[in-house]
This record gives C-alpha cells, sequence and structure tokens, in this order.
C-alpha cells in the first residue's frame, strides 16, 4: 500500500519538480484506453509511472530504441497448482513471458489442506516479483458428497477476505446449488460483495437460459466457453468472457470468431491449468495473444485483452495500462505481431531481459514449510475389480485437448464377472481411489481414448476432490502405481505389465506440488511423457493431465469419482452397465 510520502513524490515527478527513478525513452506506448501507438517518455517513480510526456531528469534511463512498449500481461484465471510447482517457482516461469499479474483459485491445495493450503499459497507467493491475486475456493469439494481432504463452508472463508491479496469469490462450479438457493454458497457469494469482490463463474455445459440463475445472484465472469456460440451468450449476458488456453482446455480458437471490434472490451485471457512444459516451450497469456492474432484479431486488441480488459474484469484499477498512477509493469516487445519480448518491468525494477532473468529480484527471504496431510487409505487388489453381468456399459469417452468427455455405450469382455480390459478396442480400466480418510471408496469405470498397450499411470493430481486416479491394462500394474505414488507421498508415476516404475514425479507438497525448481519438475515431466510412449500408441495430447480432469463432475458428460461413475446430465452417480 502507498504512504503519503510515495505519492508526493511522484507528484513532483510528474509536473517535473523531482527526478524520476527511471525513464523509458524512444518507444512507442501502446496505449490500450484509445487504441493509439503513442511517443513519450514513461517516467517512473517509487514503482507506478508517474507521467508520460518529456522527463529530462532520471536517475536511471532505458533506450527503447523503437521497441513497443505495453502493459504487463495479465492471467486472469489460473490454477497455479496444475503447474506442479509453488507459486515462487511459478513466477521464475511467468515473467519472462511477460506475466507480471495472475488472478488465481487455489481450489486444488483447499481440497486437500483447506485454509492452510490457501495461506501457503499466499505466504509463498509473498516477496516474489509477480503479483498473485487469489479469488478464493467457492466450491470445496466441487460437488455435495465428494470425499476430499477438507470442507470450506462460508464462516471459514470469510476471515481470508483480511489479505490484501484476496480479492474475490473464485469459479462457482457447483450450478445446481446455485439454482436450488443454498444457504452457503450463496452466503459465500454475499460475503463476496460486502468485501468489494468480483464473483467468477463456471459455466460448463450451461445454457444462455441457465446463465439466468448466475446473472441473478452477482456471478459475472465465466471462462467454460467452449466455441463462439457460447461465448456470446456469455457476452450478451452481460459477463466478462474469459478466453482458455491451457494445456488441455485448448479453446481459444473455436471461441475467437466472437470477438469484434465493437465487443472485445467485454474479453480477456487466461490459461486456467497449463503444465510447466507448456509454458515454457508455449509460452502464456503471451502465447493467447499471438494465437488470437493468427486467428485475425488486430494486435492492439488482443494486447488490451491481456492488459486492461483483464484488470478491469476484476477491479484491479491501478494495472493493465502505461500511463500515470497506474503500476510500472512494463513489456518491450520488438514486434507487435509476434509479441517478441525484449525486456520486463515489475513495480518498475527490470526482473527479465532477452529472456534472462534478473535471479536476485526472485530470491525469498524465507520460504513457508507446508507440512502436507499423509495419504491415507488401505487398498487392495479385490478393490480394482469391476463385477458385471451385462457387457453393454457405459465408457468415459475421452477426448484429446478437452476437459469435456463423451457419454459412450460400448459391448466389454467379462471373465469370471468381471469386466477385462481390451487393448484392441482401447477399452481400460480406471479407477478412484479416496486417499484422505481412509473411507474405503473406491470407485472403478471403464475409460476409452488412452492407447495403452500395457501397464499403468497413475496420480494424485485428480480434481478436484484429488483422490488418487489411475487408468490401466491389468489390476496388478494399477496397483503398482498406485502404490508408488502413495508410498512417495503423492506424485506421478508410469509401470510396465511387470509392476516396474518406468518414472515418476514426486509431489510431496498435498500431493498436488513439487518442492523442486521447475527446471527439474520439467524433466521429470519429459521423463514421464517418454515413459507413456513406451506403453501407449496415443499421442497429441498430455495423458497425465487429462487423466486428472477425468475425476471432475462439474465437467460434462460422464466422470468417474471414489463412489462411481458420475453422469453430468443427471448429476449422480449411475451404475456402469447400461440398464
Amino acid at each position: 500500500m502507498e504512504n503519503l510520502k510515495q505519492l508526493q513524490e511522484r507528484v513532483a515527478v510528474s509536473d517535473g519538480r523531482a527526478s524520476a527513478d527511471l525513464v523509458i525513452k524512444n518507444g512507442r506506448i501502446v496505449n490500450v484506453f484509445s487504441g493509439e501507438i503513442m511517443e513519450g517518455d514513461v517516467a517512473i517513480k517509487n514503482g507506478y509511472i508517474a507521467g508520460i510526456g518529456h522527463f529530462p531528469h532520471a536517475e536511471n534511463e532505458i533506450d527503447a530504441a523503437g521497441e513497443f512498449i505495453v502493459p504487463g500481461f495479465i492471467d486472469a484465471h489460473v490454477h497455479v497448482e496444475s503447474a506442479m510447482v509453488t507459486p515462487a517457482e511459478f513466477a521464475r516461469v511467468l515473467l519472462p513471458n511477460g506475466v507480471t499479474t495472475i488472478i488465481t483459485d487455489p481450489h486444488e491445495i483447499a481440497n486437500v489442506a483447506g485454509e492452510k493450503g490457501i495461506e501457503f499459497m499466499l505466504d509463498n507467493a509473498n516477496g516474489v516479483p509477480l503479483d498473485m491475486f487469489v479469488m478464493l475456493p467457492s466450491s470445496v469439494p466441487a460437488t455435495e458428497g465428494e470425499h476430499n481432504g477438507e470442507t470450506l463452508h462460508a464462516e471459514k472463508l470469510h476471515p481470508l477476505y483480511a489479505h490484501e491479496k484476496v480479492i474475490g469469490l473464485a469459479e462457482v462450479m457447483d450450478f445446481p446449488s446455485v439454482a436450488k438457493g443454498n444457504s452457503d454458497i450463496l452466503t459465500k457469494i454475499i460475503d463476496a460483495k460486502k468485501e468489494g469482490g468480483r464473483i467468477d463463474g463456471h459455466g460448463a455445459g450451461l445454457t444462455s437460459a441457465d446463465l439466468n440463475n448466475y446473472l441473478a445472484v452477482g456471478i459475472r465472469t465465466d471462462h467454460e466457453s467452449t466455441n463462439a456460440e457460447e461465448a456470446l451468450d456469455r457476452l450478451r449476458a452481460g459477463m466478462f468472457v474469459m478466453l482458455r488456453e491451457g494445456t488441455v482446455g485448448r479453446d481459444l480458437i473455436a471461441t475467437i470468431p466472437a470477438v469484434t471490434p465493437n465487443n472485445s472490451h467485454r474479453f480477456c485471457f487466461c490459461t486456467d491449468d497449463k503444465l510447466i512444459n507448456d509454458l515454457i516451450t508455449e509460452g502464456s497469456i503471451n502465447y493467447n495473444i499471438r494465437l488470437a492474432i493468427e486467428k485475425g484479431i488486430e494486435p492492439i486488441n488482443a494486447i488490451q485483452m491481456a492488459t486492461i480488459n483483464a484488470a478491469n474484469c476484476h477491479n484491479l484499477p491501478y494495472l493493465g495500462a502505461v500511463a500515470a498512477g497506474y503500476q510500472a509493469d512494463i513489456v518491450f516487445l520488438k514486434d507487435l505481431q509476434t509479441v517478441e519480448i525484449t525486456k520486463v518491468l515489475k513495480h518498475g525494477e527490470v526482473v527479465v531481459e532477452n529472456g534472462s532473468r534478473n535471479e536476485a529480484a526472485f530470491e525469498q527471504q524465507s520460504a513457508t514449510k507446508f507440512v502436507s496431510p499423509k495419504i491415507n487409505h488401505h487398498l487392495t487388489k479385490k478393490d480394482l475389480e469391476l463385477p458385471l453381468k451385462n457387457p453393454t456399459c457405459y465408457v468415459i469417452g475421452m477426448q484429446p485437448n478437452s476437459l469435456f468427455t463423451e457419454k459412450l455405450i460400448a459391448e466389454v469382455t467379462i471373465q469370471d464377472g468381471l469386466f477385462v480390459p481390451s487393448t484392441s478396442q482401447d477399452l481400460l480400466k480406471m479407477a478412484v481411489v479416496e486417499r484422505h480418510h481412509d473411507t474405503g471408496f473406491v470407485g472403478v469405470g471403464i475409460v476409452r481414448g488412452f492407447g495403452l498397450t500395457e501397464g499403468a499411470i497413475a496420480t494424485t493430481v485428480a480434481h478436484d476432490s484429488h483422490n488418487i486416479v489411475a487408468v490401466g491394462v491389468t489390476d496388478e500394474a494399477m496397483e503398482a502405481a498406485i502404490t508408488h505414488v502413495t508410498n512417495t507421498g503423492g506424485g506421478i508415476a508410469v509401470v510396465d505389465a511387470s509392476g516396474k516404475v518406468l518414472h515418476d514425479l514426486e509431489l510431496p507438497i498435498a500431493g498436488l506440488l513439487s518442492d523442486k525448481s521447475f527446471e527439474e519438475v520439467e524433466q521429470d515431466l519429459v521423463g514421464l511423457t517418454s515413459a507413456f510412449k513406451q506403453i501407449s500408441h496415443a499421442s497429441g495430447f498430455d495423458p497425465f493431465l487429462t487423466l486428472s480432469f477425468l475425476t471432475l463432475p462439474v465437467i460434462p458428460e460422464l466422470k468417474l469419482t471414489d463412489q462411481g461413475l458420475f453422469d453430468f446430465a443427471t448429476f449422480q452417480i449411475i451404475p456402469n452397465e447400461v440398464n
């Protein structure tokens, strides 16, 4: 928070009575308000822009040499946990991509560890050159009756608004509870309004009529559009629409046709869930901007969507522009069309130059230690059996690079009254094992799309309850993979037909995050991908994040929880066999 002295110093710089800390000269400034490209000096004092114009006196100068000066990019909705690194490491990945601010929903770690998980994320982000604003998780668990680690009712969330980085209520994904007028979810919404916060929606599969429930209670954003018509439905309802391009949820190309010069001010970008290796190879919001430009969006409109639109969406009045009074989060671009980044400033300090980080800026004075809840289950191989009488069964149809699944029906093989996976038909067994309270719940179902020829994969990243999820060809291989991630305190593992671990990634922080550097995590992800290729002929998608989303019941059509097969259409558990 600024103080009186800082404001007085900034005013003195703005009218030329005092020297700036830094002046950027010879840049072409993208004005996100007017859509113009302007010339002028950018004067910075105490981390904020004091003015645009002519400022001959400064302690330091940067010659932009004709490069474009744009605001720091903002990710309007992201789950840090999906990158499987801590917020401090996440910052080291994002800043070279020009992302200086994120709005995050820590509901992944909250589903495992409750308020302590949220507090860990906030503490770990403290002191790093990235603004991490938190929207409090609205749906922990995601739906009633799920077996996750913790439950966060309104009274537990409300005290967290005292933290200056908590700015609203995150994606309200339990739509039936909103529609029924559930008192707990409506109290969370009321609390957010009282604290001046925004409320995010999660309108996966909702019709334009369904959106009335959301708008009626004050929900004003959505990031779940998968096509242009859905995006327009949300726009017409009065929502800010976040266009998503993550690792699995790759929706930008299908939704970008909804954007026009007349309505672009109501659109912004998000990544939602993106793995470290994709962040490194593709980028973050800078990739969304490039993709939008390639699909016909004017570069300045795309820059607006990545900056001022996102700031307006979340009511962040001092972010998103290169103008007097705005935080000096600035990105230098060699070219608007390619979004080639040469320099990144955060709070007026150079943190990235020509792709190299100023590592001193990322050093934390102290790192918060997190004590993870113990993985708690007693699985036996018998728990993985799927008894069947009828060979006509529902099958989860995994769709590559989509959060949605298909509700398929197939004739499966039964032997001695039990389902037998078929590699030739790509009908594999999937299991979700409750890992928090040793309830003994194990959901078993059938999935198509992973193309396994042998072995199994297992992970403790299983949205949103984060139980253990596995897919495999044999019960023995699945049990071996599940046992391995249990013994390591959480993580991902790939095993062959004999149960030998081909590669793993340990995630000791809540079974979701690594305590290693992002570079080490990336190498482990490369190893996991290589191991997956040894046991599968499928390609063109990330199998691990894809598997983790097959347990999320609030996304259509068919998912698997620890209690069994979940049908989004009826919002209830259904039998595997077709009646």
